[in-house]
């Protein structure tokens, strides 16, 4: 997938996005910009409420901007459809989040294989990119556990491995590790790195944790709404 022409794999300019409650008009992003270069590994950071989520759910194609231009991996989500949305997300972008939304009754390379069942992967090859994404991850022993069998540092593995399995453009994690302690983090925080450094995988990553921002290339910092 092509990136834009500036080197710039997501491109938000003069974003505005604002919610409707009660009739009242709600800003959450004034007016921001916000550029990743291909290959970067960027931390977003704020406080609560500071507009972190709604930026990252803009560059994820899960939200659209009230008014502005947002360009991910060549393509202008702010006119897409539903359907175009629901399509770009599935090629182009991984999501890795704090709960990591495995299902129980699924083995750990099932639940990698997940994303492949929308594509028209054949069935031995999706089973293969699901074994490979495990082995990337350092879970090629564990492909067989249930959900339950694993700590929670394994099961964020295994969402990783998921996010991946489609060789996506962007990764996009919020709060990876906010439900780790740090042992578990910092390996988690090691592994991003490693797709980042090795892999080549653009990562946007919204984080409270310091240490975690510091595993990344650049950090940004967003505030009521704008970058700081």
């Amino acid at each position: 997938m092509a990136d834009t022409n500036d080197g710039n794999i997501v491109s938000l300019t003069s974003v505005t996005k604002s919610f409707e409650r009660g009739g009242e008009r709600i800003p959450v992003l004034e007016n921001l910009d916000f550029f990743v270069k291909k290959g970067e590994f960027v931390a977003l950071m704020g406080p609560s409420g500071s507009g972190k989520s709604t930026l990252l759910n803009l560059v994820a194609g899960l939200d659209t901007p009230t008014s502005g231009s947002v360009n991910v991996a060549g393509h202008e989500l702010s006119k897409m459809n539903d359907a175009g949305l629901a399509k770009f997300r599935a090629d182009s972008i991984g999501f890795v989040f704090q709960t990591y939304n495995l299902m129980p009754v699924l083995t750990a390379v099932e639940n990698v294989e997940l994303p492949l069942l929308l594509t028209n992967v054949p069935k031995a090859d999706r089973r293969r990119r699901a074994e490979t994404a495990l082995k990337a991850v350092g879970l090629a022993d564990r492909s067989g556990h249930y959900p339950r069998q694993l700590s929670g540092g394994q099961e964020q593995r295994v969402a990783i491995a998921r996010a991946i399995v489609n060789d996506p453009a962007i990764l996009v994690a919020d709060e990876p590790t906010g439900d780790l302690d740090r042992k578990s983090a910092d390996e988690i925080l090691s592994l991003l790195e490693k797709l980042n450094k090795e892999f080549e995988k653009t990562i946007v990553m919204v984080t409270h944790d310091p240490l975690a921002a510091e595993r990344a290339s650049s950090t940004r910092r967003i505030d009521k709404g704008r970058l700081v």
